[in-house]
């Protein structure tokens, strides 16, 4: 983990091949994030893990004036944008069908939620928002434990926030995000 920071630092002072020894060393954990993401979307996604965390990568490259701190910072952008990719790819998706609604995805038992609920992905983006304009804090705790699958600890070191906050943040954001979903009817029964 030591190398991972120290690479990014270097990438921070401008050091182009820190990027080039940084992928290799996070690029499993990147690929894991997304098959986690992808297997809970519905079965007609089309969108391959690989090419998630390709297109991760680019938008990585092109993050100029980000100046990373650690190795759960830098999974808590990427984490960031996977969902803007998955939420950019339902949109295409939708608009593409002639009537179709927005792509399902399953809510990630983690969550706590739902354990077999369907969900408009596009939903939970424009709820996300709404969280982030009530408490950002807790909006992004859902998305670094949701889309990059982060820890309470490693939640706790991206935002510098105690691991009991985060625990406190991520209840109450659950419980809010899926009234807002549950209220729109987005969030589908239990089989």
């Amino acid at each position: 983990m030591a190398g991972i920071t120290e690479l990014l630092i270097g990438w921070n002072q401008g050091d182009k091949g820190a990027l080039d020894r940084l992928m290799p060393l996070v690029y499993e954990e990147l690929r894991h994030v997304a098959r986690r993401r992808l297997a809970v979307e519905d079965r007609e996604h089309t969108l391959q893990s690989a090419a998630l965390v390709n297109e991760t990568y680019l938008r990585l490259v092109d993050q100029e004036r980000v100046q990373w701190r650690n190795r759960a910072h830098f999974f808590a952008i990427s984490a960031r944008i996977m969902r803007r990719i998955l939420v950019d790819h339902a949109r295409q998706r939708s608009a593409a069908k002639r009537g179709g609604g927005n792509p399902k995805l399953s809510l990630d038992p983690s969550l706590g939620v739902l354990e077999q609920a369907d969900l408009d992905v596009v939903a939970l983006d424009e709820a996300l928002d709404s969280l982030a304009k009530l408490d950002p804090q807790q909006a992004r705790v859902i998305e670094l434990r949701f889309f990059a699958g982060l820890t309470i600890v490693e939640v706790s070191e991206a935002l510098g926030i105690s691991p009991a906050t985060v625990t406190r943040d991520w209840v109450t954001a659950k419980a809010w995000l899926f009234a807002q979903l549950n209220q729109a009817g987005n969030v589908g029964q239990d089989p």
